[in-house]
């Protein structure tokens, strides 16, 4: 019985100190998604860390390589960008709503591009991990879609897939952040594309 309790007391005290690594993880990866979107390539980890709030020893000891940062900040950006579709329908009418996000996508890039080298040899390297990032995002999409065709207010005769390469295709064209401007004027035309003209 007394054995029981000291294990259930142990678990309990270690519990905060999961919480605390997972809120500084969160913190770095956030940090993280920022320096690469502001300085490109030329992030250091010293100035994650110390955007992050904490000590460069916890970098290292969560990640102790650059591709090791570099895998989960973009891990994390998708993850969170996916999860955006949820918030942004609960604020905003189904068109609104993905125009916000497609405005949010440019930001996300921003953070890939500075990651841009290692990426490209993380991406080649692991298959699965392109396939993840299509299909959380393709996914998410498909939750505006959803939404939007329910409103009336999206087309119903466009996929999802074709959406987000669409998405991708003005990216590609205008993705660099000194073309932001052309690039939202790009995200309003695609918006007006997928819009029910009889609404």
């Amino acid at each position: 019985m007394a054995g029981r309790e000291e294990e259930g007391a142990r678990g309990r005290a270690d519990r905060p100190v999961r919480a605390d690594a997972r809120a500084n993880e969160d913190r770095l990866l956030a940090a993280a998604a920022l320096a690469f979107a502001r300085d490109g390539a030329a992030a250091t980890l010293k100035q994650i860390a110390k955007d992050a709030g904490v000590g460069i020893g916890t970098l290292y000891r969560r990640f102790p390589t650059r591709e090791q940062l570099v895998d989960a900040t973009y891990r994390y950006e998708t993850a969170r960008l996916s999860a955006r579709a949820a918030d942004l329908l609960g604020e905003l009418p189904a068109d609104r709503a993905l125009r916000a996000w497609m405005s949010e996508v440019l930001d996300y890039l921003a953070a890939k591009h500075g990651m841009a080298d290692t990426l490209r040899t993380l991406l080649r390297d692991d298959e699965r991990l392109s396939s993840l990032t299509r299909e959380q995002l393709t996914g998410a999409v498909e939750e505006f879609r959803l939404a939007g065709v329910a409103q009336e207010v999206i087309r119903a005769d466009v996929p999802s897939a074709d959406i987000l390469m669409a998405l991708a295709g003005v990216t590609l064209v205008a993705g660099d952040a000194r073309q932001r401007v052309r690039a939202e004027r790009l995200l309003d035309l695609l918006l007006d594309g997928l819009t029910r003209r009889d609404r």
